[in-house]
């Protein structure tokens, strides 16, 4: 029966997941961790060589047979990193990543360039935050002359391990909305950011041209034998991790919102049309399913939890148990949990505070509690946002290490008032990946096949670690996240004028 395969390459690790469609059953999958250099001015970096290497390592890790049965494979790969490539292919400089904050000066200078932040969204549907490819290639320019000098081809780093797949120089709608030069109302490049990022160099040339979601491509033999796959074999376009993992949890059709409870966290749901903020309070990114994919990211997620477990000598595996003798509002204790600044709130500059402290609330239970709800908090302020602009959910899926504590899962339930689910297969983009190669091998064979039904026939939950909201909670969360508002209008009247807009 035939196989397919999703590459997901992430900052920490890359991960191999082979998908057998006909008995809905991941039947193997690998991992090999990655390094990440990292420098005291913000810098975040791999070596693509290392991709590479793990990729080959993953595929040896699984069973030749297997193997020999994959027809389609996609890659899910974090976003907005830089791959610059010379005119033979060649890597000049090590992948500045997603996480690199080296590049704040370069994101305020194409910005003025440009005219502003609100003009950026005018041109573009989005600001130019650290992390965004843009201000990645004046740093280069700037710091790296002699690559910069040789540059041929800006790569993200999917885009880059589908060139080693396939040979093929390409990129598709989603991935590229997270560069800040594609117009994400009309997906093509907007000539004017690339102006504002060098005015002596056209980068339009430099830039690989955008493919359709269903797009195919033949697999580059010489690899194919690497990795032990059939010299048949195709590969989908692929995508952002963000888009892939839209895939992975169903949220290919409106109406359902994703929940990402990582070190850092996320919400996206996906759109028939553009959603934009004004103000530019979410990344307006397309999705690689044919609509748009607009998504909050908060720094500050399972971080806070971690933090406050390792203050008071326990471990997040029994951050439940302490939970429990705790009641929802943390009897007044109300968490900013800031640690590394935030995004959503936009308080950059920010630190974790505690408020509303006292004799009954002065205990770890309770501070562990604080913390949960604040990251909570961050993410019910960016909802409110996606409420505001019109958009309307029916559940929540909930990822990330996060989703496997059962009181958070049940506290978003209450904090939302909405039911949420867990998906049964943990890997999302990964699974994602496998998803739509899927869908684009029967499109390619000729069915006019929507995203949504490949989801709704192989996304599946798990029912046991369901929650529905419970209305009492409810109420008490309610009035805790109106203190914890108030709270972050003091911490924004403080801050005032930080923000990037």
């Amino acid at each position: 029966m035939s196989l397919y395969a999703g590459i997901d390459a992430g900052t920490q690790s890359l991960k191999v997941v082979v998908y057998d469609a006909a008995t809905k059953q991941v039947i193997a999958s690998a991992s090999e961790c990655l390094e990440l250099a990292s420098r005291d001015d913000g810098s975040r970096e791999q070596n693509p060589a290392d991709w590479i290497q793990a990729l080959r390592d993953c595929f040896a890790r699984i069973d030749a047979g297997v193997r020999s049965r994959i027809v389609a494979l996609a890659v899910s790969g974090q976003q907005h990193g830089l791959v610059p490539v010379d005119a033979d292919g060649n890597v000049l400089a090590p992948a500045k990543l997603w996480c690199d904050t080296s590049t704040s000066l370069e994101c305020d200078e194409i910005m003025d360039a440009a005219g502003g932040a609100f003009r950026c969204i005018e041109l573009a549907g989005n600001p130019i935050p650290p992390g965004y490819t843009a201000s990645k290639l004046p740093w280069t320019r700037k710091h790296r002359p002699d690559a910069y000098a040789k540059l041929v081809t800006i790569l993200l780093p999917h885009d880059y391990l589908n060139f080693v797949l396939t040979g093929k120089r390409f990129c598709e709608w989603g991935d590229a909305s997270g560069t800040g030069w594609l117009d994400v109302r009309t997906r093509r490049w907007s000539k004017e950011l690339l102006h504002a990022t060098d005015a002596q160099r056209d980068l339009v040339a430099c830039l690989p041209p955008i493919v359709e979601p269903d797009a195919m491509f033949d697999v580059d033999p010489v690899i194919a034998a690497q990795l032990g796959l059939p010299a048949t074999t195709k590969v989908a376009t692929g995508g952002g991790d963000n888009m892939m993992a839209a895939w992975g949890t169903g949220a290919v059709s409106p109406g359902r919102l994703v929940m990402s409870l990582g070190t850092s966290g996320t919400l996206f749901a996906y759109s028939d049309a553009p959603v934009i903020s004004a103000t530019g309070e979410w990344a307006a990114f397309c999705s690689s399913s044919g609509g748009w994919l607009p998504l909050i990211c908060t720094m500050n997620c399972t971080v806070a939890t971690e933090q406050v477990a390792k203050l008071c000598g326990f471990s997040v595996r029994d951050g439940d148990a302490h939970l429990a003798t705790t009641m929802p509002g943390a009897s007044g204790l109300t968490m900013l949990p800031f640690f590394n600044g935030e995004r959503t709130p936009d308080l950059p500059r920010a630190r974790a505070s505690l408020h509303g402290m006292d004799m009954i609330n002065n205990d770890a239970a309770h501070l562990y509690r604080a913390a949960m709800e604040g990251a909570t908090y961050c993410l019910k302020y960016g909802f409110d946002a996606f409420v505001r602009a019109g958009m309307v959910f029916e559940r929540i899926v909930l990822t990330g290490g996060g989703a496997h504590s059962a009181a958070w899962r049940q506290m978003v339930a209450d904090v939302f008032g909405l039911p949420v689910d867990v998906p049964r297969q943990a890997e999302g983009a990964a699974f994602g990946a496998a998803l739509q190669a899927l869908w684009a091998t029967r499109r390619a064979a000729g069915e006019d096949i929507e995203p949504m039904v490949i989801c709704r026939d192989h996304v599946d939950f798990d029912a046991a670690h369901s929650a529905n909201p419970n209305p009492r909670n409810t109420n008490a969360y309610a009035a805790a996240y109106r203190r914890y508002l108030h709270y972050l209008d003091l911490e924004r009247a403080e801050h005032a004028g930080s923000s990037h807009l």
